[in-house]
């Protein structure tokens, strides 16, 4: 190929990744303000996730001529190509921000599809009493509720302390700790930046002066031994006025529908910096 030719082959080759890069440019606010509308908490425009899907996809193959291009314009065609070292660097951020956007997306449609199975299996589940609405954000009283239906779905076998003694019909002593605490919105401030929670557990900012949690626990544990770690807690962190109650859960059917009520109740009665077990 003469030299007149290769360059004005380097010309079309940089002319596709400028063409390609204007459309990136262009659809990237595009893609972030349609991934929004995915919403596990409101109604998605119909179709919406398949034009996700399907942009996404474009974006990824625009990407991907992109990098074929520069691949060979900087090895076989070196000397006659000037890289654009700006333009590399916010490629690559698109790259980043689609690959994160996506992910959410792709996530966000697992809780949806999570929340669709609840609802289709409700009915059918007659001897599954529905939870209470322990936490307001749809995210974590989905997850409650994954939690709950696995006390009874999970099949341990008993450790040999556990064999004879007094079970409550649970799965080898799986339980939930539902734990509230109430206070002045300074000190639940503090709490939520200083509490280190598992991997598991879930922490919810109720309302200005409440927080809502739960602890899920793999094997038998004394609620005593919940209350005396988040007394030192407490302690060593200064928050001496709050109120903690906290009740163990072992079956859906220990959640009576006016749990939280009485709940409520109890906290009322209690003096500042009070930490107390509800039994049930």
């Amino acid at each position: 190929m003469e030299q007149d030719q290769v360059q004005r082959y380097v010309k079309s080759l940089e002319r596709t990744i400028e063409n390609n890069y204007h459309y990136l440019k262009k659809s990237i606010e595009d893609f972030q303000e349609m991934c929004r509308m995915a919403s596990p908490e409101k109604r998605m425009p119909a179709g919406i996730a398949n034009d996700i899907r399907e942009m996404y996809k474009e974006i990824r193959n625009r990407m991907t001529e992109i990098k074929a291009i520069e691949q060979l314009l900087q090895g076989k065609y070196r000397q006659y190509y000037r890289r654009d070292p700006l333009r590399d660097k916010e490629i690559m951020e698109f790259g980043f921000l689609v690959k994160n956007c996506y992910s959410k997306f792709e996530y966000t449609m697992v809780q949806i599809e999570s929340i669709k199975r609840l609802k289709e299996h409700a009915p059918r589940a007659d001897h599954v009493k529905e939870p209470i609405e322990w936490f307001r954000s749809t995210e974590n009283q989905v997850t409650f509720t994954k939690d709950l239906r696995i006390l009874t779905e999970l099949d341990y076998q008993p450790t040999p302390e556990e064999v004879g003694g007094e079970r409550r019909g649970t799965a080898g002593g799986r339980a939930l700790t539902l734990f509230l605490i109430h206070g002045d919105s300074v000190s639940l401030d503090h709490l939520q930046s200083q509490i280190q929670l598992r991997e598991h557990d879930i922490i919810e900012r109720y309302g200005q002066e409440e927080i809502h949690g739960v602890l899920a626990h793999l094997r038998k544990v004394d609620p005593l031994e919940v209350e005396k770690k988040f007394q030192q807690f407490m302690e060593s962190n200064g928050l001496v006025k709050l109120k903690c109650l906290f009740v163990q859960i072992h079956s859906p059917s220990d959640l009576e529908p006016d749990l939280l009520e009485s709940l409520k109740k109890t906290l009322q009665e209690m003096t500042e910096g009070q930490l107390r077990t509800f039994l049930i």
